[in-house]
């Protein structure tokens, strides 16, 4: 079996599981007034959703992943995070609610729509959160807009292609839109997405943005980043784990702990048991671990 249609299997397994979970926590609870709205950022009819209110903190901007959706991702987060904090998320060029327009996926761009998004918002302060390609959305953003970021957590992100175990992007050819029906992505997608009969191009967008704008950040310039973060993958994820402590000792970490120096500004989590798809779907283990990076005082600049 090709590693891509392996991991579109594994998918689809991780899927079933977790839609019977939603499907049960649906029955329990009354459907939420939208917290839902439309801004227009670079020609992009941009959807976002704010949740909770401001406190003292700055809020906290959610970047989904590739194929996915605020709801998709982090659905199961954003009940708890907003209770101490003010959540922003956002739906990028052709996912969820915000409709395609006529460029190329790219990262910088995405990076470029969500500052904007955030300056019309009046955000001039936020701690960042992406996952997966909303990673790579995150860094672009904490590279090119360092004033904006405080803390920045990088769920299943990575420097490049070598981040991931080899063959994964060289199969993704190989993807095609109904072998991702009946998943959480392609249902999230029919339900919310103004055009449900666009997401073949969604997946195009997305094999493009992989085989041909998958990015590349320099070691260097991530190692002179002073924003705290907090590396996170699975223990089973697509990204390997030595890439993750490559990252995790550019911000700063990989010291001993035990000196008069203490703990780096950075961190690092490796959750037992986690896949790429089911990271976003572990609120028991990630919802004691992302409000104590955030809450955490911030040491001198390295």
């Amino acid at each position: 079996m090709k590693l891509v249609t392996a991991f579109v299997a594994a998918a689809l397994a991780a899927a079933a599981l977790l839609s019977g979970c939603s499907a049960a926590d649906d029955k329990k609870a009354p459907a939420a007034a939208s917290p839902g709205a439309y801004a227009d950022v670079n020609g992009l009819h941009m959807y976002y959703e704010v949740h909770g209110t401001p406190t003292e903190q700055p809020p906290l901007v959610l970047l989904h992943g590739a194929l996915s959706g605020i709801g998709t991702d982090f659905g199961e987060l954003i009940p708890e995070l907003s209770k101490t904090r003010q959540v922003i998320a956002v739906e990028q060029q052709a996912h969820g609610r915000t409709t395609d327009i006529d460029r190329p996926l790219r990262t910088p761009q995405m990076a470029e729509d969500t500052v904007a998004l955030l300056q019309q918002l009046g955000v001039r302060r936020a701690d960042v959160l992406g996952y997966s390609m909303g990673a790579g959305v995150a860094l672009e953003i904490t590279l090119k807009h360092p004033e904006l970021v405080r803390k920045q957590i990088l769920a299943a992100g990575g420097l490049d292609a070598g981040a991931m175990h080899p063959g994964l992007l060289e199969g993704l050819a190989d993807l095609q839109p109904e072998m991702l029906h009946g998943s959480p992505f392609h249902n999230d997608y029919l339900k919310n997405a103004p055009r449900p009969e666009d997401f073949p191009k969604l997946v195009a967008r997305v094999k493009d943005h992989d085989q041909s704008g998958m990015p590349a950040f320099a070691a260097e310039a991530v190692r002179q980043i002073k924003a705290p973060t907090l590396t996170v993958i699975g223990d089973s994820d697509i990204v390997r784990p030595e890439h993750a402590v490559e990252l995790f000792r550019l911000f700063g970490g990989g010291i001993m702990g035990d000196t008069p120096a203490g703990l780096p500004n950075a961190q690092l989590a490796i959750l037992p048991g986690t896949t790429h798809i089911t990271l976003v779907h572990r609120p028991d283990l990630l919802l004691p671990i992302i409000p104590a990076f955030l809450e955490a005082a911030v040491k001198d600049a390295r």
